[in-house]
């Protein structure tokens, strides 16, 4: 078969695909586009970003996780070439497309094997991942700034250095690495200047700039609108194609707007009363919580700014009783509607926690033990909650059996552990107990919480005894 035969029929194939998926055979599409793109693993339009708004939308219909035999297949196999390891990890992130550990390891892979398109185009995808996070990642900033660097898009290199410098303000060495790579920069674009160069390094000027546009870390804003109209001229052919739906609330989204995010909410909103698909409600969901996530954090940072401003107090008390009771009531509908979904169990659990909902709470995290993910940490909720209930001798067994099931013994979660465990021996009369657990909590984090008081005051109790 000779080239052009082969682009027709995986043009073909990715069709087909298109239209497995469109019907629920979502695990079986994955299967299929992996093994297409095993054949053409530079088709990013057709194949890779195909798959991941599938992957994105069988996560929405409650989708499973790839289980612990498929991870372990797929990442712990024998050793394996870059492209089988960049499909075995596109495999993974696919079945889990909010994990950017996966994304992570298909990025490695893709630069490892030369698959320049691919790398920039799941790089830009992280980059966009890891900004949205609660909590941005510092290694996944530096891992896109080596990425980018390998395959010569300094300009993003650049950008994703500059994340992770706001991060770590003080790092004398990543400002001297800035500089190299505004150097790197300044040459690449030199050469770029030369007669005829840049025009020879484009094989595909239509295919690159469409590629820019739709994966750019920061979307101009005619794109994002140009995206929004397209959106609605796809919905207004067939406004009962899932995908069309989805694809217009999240081109709402990319505008990062107010309006346009309630526009999005609403939108899933009808679409979830009129076909009785809890995904789209779910979906409206997320957006809200996200919504007013930020606010609250715009909120909290112009007090920080202005700390007697009395507007900002009744706007953080305000924004905050409104994501307790949109989180409350999202995860619980979760819960109803996917009730094999640990995640969500546990979440909800979360939430009834923050409401002194304690009995509810419990048994959510029993389930939610199940998922290896939220083991130790769900056993730490079950004995927090027997110790706000004043079941303090529960606590103290269930703490206990969680601190010698957890390897770990020195991160954020096993201090929490103790700590707690610390305090219910204390209210449980056990002082020399506690004593010795906030010892050894000071003895590794002297500046943990408040142990450096409990220690003080319960030795001088034991003195003054």
């Amino acid at each position: 078969m000779n080239g052009e035969s082969a682009q027709s029929g995986m043009a073909k194939s990715w069709v087909f695909f298109e239209k497995v998926a469109e019907k629920g055979g979502y695990d079986y599409a994955i299967d299929m586009y992996i093994d297409g793109l095993r054949c053409a693993p530079e088709s990013v339009l057709d194949g890779h970003m195909k798959l991941h708004a599938m992957a994105l939308e069988r996560q929405q219909k409650g989708g499973k996780k790839p289980s612990m035999m498929e991870r372990v297949k797929k990442l712990r196999g024998k050793r394996q070439e870059p492209l089988e390891q960049m499909l075995n990890a596109e495999y993974l992130f696919a079945k889990d497309p909010s994990s950017i550990s996966y994304g992570e390891s298909m990025l490695k892979a893709a630069v490892a094997g030369g698959y320049k398109d691919t790398a920039r185009w799941v790089a830009d995808l992280l980059f966009q991942m890891n900004n949205a996070a609660d909590k941005p990642s510092f290694h996944t900033y530096i891992l896109l700034k080596d990425s980018y660097s390998q395959i010569e898009e300094f300009d993003r290199a650049l950008l994703a250095i500059q994340r992770a410098i706001k991060l770590r303000p003080e790092d004398g060495e990543l400002a001297d690495e800035y500089k190299r790579l505004s150097a790197e920069l300044t040459m690449a674009r030199g050469k770029y200047d030369q007669e005829g160069d840049f025009r020879q390094s484009i094989k595909d000027r239509e295919l690159q700039e469409k590629l820019q546009s739709q994966d750019s870390i920061v979307k101009t804003e005619d794109y994002r609108v140009t995206a929004v109209k397209d959106a609605r001229d796809a919905l207004a052919e067939d406004p009962d194609l899932p995908r069309n739906i989805y694809n217009l609330a999240q081109a709402l989204l990319e505008m990062e707007e107010d309006d346009s995010e309630d526009e999005a909410i609403e939108l899933l909103e009808k679409a979830y009363k009129k076909k009785s698909d809890f995904s789209y409600k779910q979906r409206a969901g997320q957006i809200k919580i996200r919504q007013l996530k930020r606010k609250l954090r715009d909120a909290k940072f112009e007090l920080e700014v202005e700390p007697d401003d009395a507007e900002s107090k009744a706007a953080i008390e305000r924004l905050e009783k409104q994501l307790n009771e949109v989180s409350l009531e999202h995860y619980r509908l979760c819960v109803e509607n996917y009730p094999t979904d640990l995640q969500a169990k546990y979440e909800y659990g979360n939430c009834l926690i923050d409401n002194e909902k304690y009995d509810e709470a419990i048994p959510l995290y029993q389930e939610a033990q199940k998922d290896p993910r939220h083991r130790i940490t769900s056993m730490g909720k079950i004995g927090l909650c027997f110790y706000l209930k004043g079941w303090y001798t529960d606590a103290i067994d269930v703490f206990n059996q969680a601190i010698d099931s957890y390897e770990i013994k020195e991160d954020e979660v096993a201090k929490e552990l103790r700590y707690n465990l610390g305090r219910a021996y204390e209210d449980d009369g056990q002082e020399e107990k506690a004593l010795e657990i906030y010892r050894k909590i000071a003895q590794l984090d002297f500046a943990y919480r408040d142990v450096r008081q409990r220690v003080d005051r319960l030795r001088k109790k034991k003195q003054e005894g």
